[in-house]
């Protein structure tokens, strides 16, 4: 392991922790894409030959050059270089490539990452059954081991995301390998068999640096002792790491999951598709949620995953938000109910609160509940800093953004939420940082997209507004704020007959749809014809849209902030605190 550290214009290049950092703050790379900078940066001043590359980023391995030059872009993207520019990585036609920036070499010093809790890293089980569809009853198990670990005493031992994880699904590298990768001390590996209608279970415990196997143990049981072995599982673990454990937590775990087979399988499928976050997934889990609600009426988890998507929907999907907010408040009521003391719980509480009752002060609340209960849920304290950038708290948004990332750095949506907790702030160029990120980590990321756009917007790069719109549309589902930000920006650049064209697009597709007012509203601003945005405004009160929300925020909204009816309707929005 090569413990130099390189610096280089605002970066820093810990080789022995595999990290990249930009002024102190961690830049999520792929393990390919890091292997191929830090051969370059080892190799600087020298020209690397394409072939000598593909070897020692993919040693024994048959590969396209294409999936190198795909490498090589993301971090062009990370170093924010423009075609033809070249003052990290250098071209070198037909032959490879350069890293022509200064270095300088330093110590594994004080600079380094700061070390951490002992770190468990629970890889993706695997389905080793003759069916298939089993995978996604392996994948929720992973997800609920991770789950079940965070809880057990998250002061010293810190469990990495799935996010993080699922990347080494069927890996062939060795433990040593992805714990080198991954910064994790222990890792729990892990495997699923379904013969007839019973699961063999199987678990073993590494430690990373020198590969052996400090615990391991079997399970031959009906699906309905999932909860037993996922009980069992974590209390192991937790002593072989000389934890204690106490019978409080114990107790604790065990309510996290039904006792009944059917419903806990059930909302496995229901995650399964919510983690897609899409229209249509979001729509199947719903079913698969409501499905294991109706089999179990105490389960808690099942409660959250549905109100969460009942939540969500208006945002991510532009559902009638009188619609879903009902349905919302039920789901959230019954998970309360059922287990108000979950993480989980209490974020989905904090998010109906937010997005839909409007109320703040709960929901800054709810999120601090639910970060006291787990520390390690990224979810909680992404909400909690976009609840404290609506309240004009911005330097703590900002930390609560960050901790996020820390805790779930291949998750595109903690950077582009970062980029709009920036963007409250008018942090326009961090903000356009934080959505490269995004869509570094998921080139179809549209949130992302569609926050590098809004940067462009008010940085007055109107033509890469617009690119990163186009990219936007191809993978947010026809999402109205992606045409919104379209026709506001071409009213803006003086192109007001296309976005008329764009208004009228929107008012066809409210023929089949629902279309949430405030988009209108924005194209009007974008047109100056302020009393028709303030028509759209008044609908979009109406309607309860919960775009509303960013009244309070942005920028393009500043000159109605001295009018007597902006202030009013802040008023009756609740948004007075903001």
């Amino acid at each position: 392991m090569d413990p130099i550290t390189y610096e280089f214009g605002e970066f820093r290049l810990e080789a022995g922790k595999r990290a990249l950092l930009r002024d102190g703050e961690i830049v999520p790379l792929t393990p390919k894409v890091f292997d191929t900078l830090l051969h370059l940066v080892q190799r600087r001043g020298e020209v690397v030959k394409k072939e000598e590359l593909m070897q020692t980023v993919w040693p024994n391995s048959h590969v396209e050059e294409n999936n190198l030059n795909q490498n090589i872009s993301v971090l062009r993207r990370v170093f924010n270089e423009r075609q033809g520019e070249h003052r990290y990585i250098l071209t070198v036609p037909g032959t490879g490539y350069q890293f022509v920036a200064s270095v300088e070499v330093v110590g594994d010093g004080a600079r380094s990452v700061a070390e951490q809790a002992t770190t468990l890293a629970v890889l993706p089980f695997e389905n080793l059954s003759a069916d298939p569809a089993r995978g996604y009853l392996a994948d929720g198990l992973t997800e609920e081991t991770i789950a079940a670990l965070g809880q057990i005493d998250p002061a010293n031992i810190s469990v990495i995301s799935r996010m993080s994880v699922v990347r080494y699904k069927q890996t062939v590298k060795s433990a040593a390998e992805v714990g080198r990768e991954l910064g994790a001390a222990y890792l729990v590996q892990g495997s699923l068999r379904a013969e007839g209608g019973r699961l063999r279970i199987t678990a073993a415990l590494i430690r990373a640096s020198d590969q052996v196997q400090v615990w391991t143990a079997s399970y031959d049981s009906e699906p309905i002792s999932m909860l037993v072995f996922q009980r069992e599982l974590s209390g192991a673990i937790a002593e072989q790491i000389r934890l204690r454990l106490s019978p409080e937590r114990l107790t604790a775990l065990a309510r996290r999951q039904t006792r009944n087979a059917e419903a806990y399988d059930l909302y496995l499928q229901g995650r399964h598709y919510w983690n897609q976050l899409s229209p249509l997934t979001t729509r199947r889990a719903t079913e698969f949620y409501a499905r294991a609600t109706k089999v179990d009426p105490n389960y808690a988890l099942a409660w959250s995953g549905l109100a969460d998507a009942a939540t969500a929907s208006p945002i991510t999907a532009d559902a009638p938000p009188l619609e879903a907010w009902p349905h919302a408040k039920e789901a959230v009521a019954h998970a309360l109910a059922a287990e108000p003391n979950l993480a989980e719980v209490q974020t989905s509480l904090g998010f109906l609160k937010f997005w839909l009752d409007w109320d703040w002060v709960a929901t800054e609340a709810a999120h601090r509940k639910a970060i006291e209960l787990d520390r390690t849920y990224p979810l909680a304290h992404r909400m909690l800093g976009m609840v404290l950038s609506h309240l004009g708290r911005h330097d703590e948004a900002l930390k609560s953004l960050r901790r996020a990332r820390e805790l779930d750095p291949l998750v595109a949506a903690n950077h582009a939420l970062s980029a709009q907790v920036a963007f409250a702030a008018r942090d326009y160029g961090a903000a356009m940082e934080f959505a490269r990120h995004a869509v570094v980590v998921d080139a179809r990321a549209w949130i992302g997209h569609l926050q590098l756009a809004q940067a462009h917007v008010e940085l007055n790069n109107p033509e890469e507004a617009l690119w990163a719109l186009d990219e936007a549309g191809r993978t947010s589902g026809g999402n109205s704020k992606v045409q919104a930000l379209r026709g506001y920006l071409l009213a803006r650049v003086g192109r007001a007959e296309e976005a008329r064209q764009v208004l009228e697009g929107l008012q066809t597709i409210s023929r089949e749809r629902y279309v949430p007012a405030y988009a209108r509203a924005l194209i009007y601003l974008g047109l100056r014809e302020n009393e028709r945005a303030w028509e759209w405004l008044e609908r979009a009160y109406e309607e309860h849209d919960v775009h509303l929300l960013f009244l309070t925020v942005d920028p393009k909204w500043d000159g109605f902030r001295s009018e007597r009816r902006f202030a009013e309707l802040m008023r009756r929005c609740n948004f007075t605190a903001a």
